[in-house]
């Protein structure tokens, strides 16, 4: 889209935008769908690269843990924290200070490693309430005033089992229904730009060591559903525009390219609604009210939903045309024309097979006059 507004040719940015808005683009989609699709390959060759060298910097909830919230009367400084559990082994704890509150969080199984007993480590835990406690109130410190929150891996390893499994079924019932609804090359193209957002997206996490927790994983999960939508709608329209084309003769891709501008406008108004409130929650839910959770699920949608609307148009796209148009009936070799059925062309008879392809599918072009004798 951009290089279309950018092309100078067209008219003025304002006008382009204007058509945009009415759809009556002509964004030639399929002429950049290589170059898109090598961008896109490369971020998804960064983004395995990046969760091999640096992995996933896993919650509590994942590895084991434990996380401590405690309201703070003074200005306590992460350093005096860090000194004081350093003392209890946790010298490597996150700390985190603001909104008048200390947070703690840290992996237990490191700190109590030699603790095989479940009583040891009931008493390691009340000892890191204990100091917390006192560093947040040094003058009346109050245990009861600590929220502590424990987890063990087994709940991590369980939950990921749990969403392997979900996954799995998740695609191939996705895949049944394109299939039978639409067509298998949709199908693939569908899943290829699922796997696409969710592959950079757990990149992105991996490079920037942002921390995966259960409001992540979910968040992933919406990207999916978000992705899948976002491109049935572009599927949808290419297959109403196979109907309602009068041509007799046309390439596919054609037909594509017609579907991507007719769409276009929807999704950009969809990803702007959609992200906008995301981006309340993420400053305002996190920055002002310090919840980390939302934070944790807002970023994790906020990366999936822009990647998400260009995979709807770049990715799943050009797969299902290249595979429809390599292995389609209608069509042998790439590039090569695809034909309207016989039931089709039938109903147009009327119109001449040399027509060319119009500027709106969804307008029927003007019935020729008849000349005189």
């Amino acid at each position: 889209m951009a290089i279309w507004i950018a092309n100078p040719g067209g008219g003025s940015i304002m006008s382009r935008l204007r058509r945009m808005y009415r759809n009556e683009t002509s964004v030639p989609f399929s002429a950049i769908w290589v170059r898109v699709l090598i961008a896109s390959t490369t971020l998804i060759v960064v983004s395995v690269i990046g969760l091999f060298v640096r992995s996933l910097n896993l919650g509590l909830e994942f590895e084991g843990g434990g996380a401590w919230e405690v309201p703070v009367t003074n200005d306590l400084q992460s350093d005096e924290v860090r000194d004081a559990l350093r003392d209890l082994g946790l010298a490597d704890a996150r700390i985190q200070t603001g909104g008048g509150v200390l947070r703690v969080r840290t992996e237990l199984t490191k700190a109590v490693q030699n603790q095989i007993d479940d009583e040891q480590q009931v008493d390691t835990v009340e000892n890191i309430t204990l100091v917390l406690a006192e560093l947040a109130n040094p003058s009346n410190p109050d245990p009861n005033s600590v929220s502590v929150s424990t987890a063990g891996p087994s709940w991590g390893d369980e939950i990921t089992d749990k969403a392997v499994k979900a996954l799995i079924v998740f695609f191939v019932i996705i895949a049944l229904y394109i299939t039978v609804r639409l067509r298998w090359e949709m199908a693939v193209g569908a899943l290829v730009a699922v796997a696409h957002d969710i592959v950079i997206t757990v990149g992105i996490y991996a490079l920037f060591q942002l921390e995966v927790t259960p409001a992540t994983v979910i968040a992933f999960l919406t990207i999916m559903g978000y992705s899948l939508y976002d491109t049935l709608v572009v599927f949808d329209k290419v297959r109403d525009n196979e109907h309602r084309l009068v041509n007799a003769k046309y390439k596919y891709r054609e037909v594509v390219d017609q579907a991507l501008n007719q769409v276009l406008m929807r999704s950009v108004n969809t990803s702007i609604t959609s992200v906008l409130p995301v981006v309340s929650v993420l400053v305002i839910g996190s920055g002002v009210m310090g919840a980390v959770t939302l934070r944790e699920f807002a970023l994790a949608l906020l990366i999936g939903l822009l990647i998400g609307t260009f995979s709807s148009l770049f990715v799943a796209a050009p797969i299902a045309t290249w595979l429809r148009e390599k292995f389609g009936n209608e069509g042998a070799d790439k590039g090569s024309s695809y034909r309207l059925s016989e039931a089709v062309r039938k109903r147009k008879s009327g119109v001449s097979s040399s027509a060319s392809l119009p500027a709106n599918p969804s307008i029927p072009p003007r019935p020729r006059k008849n000349k005189r004798r």
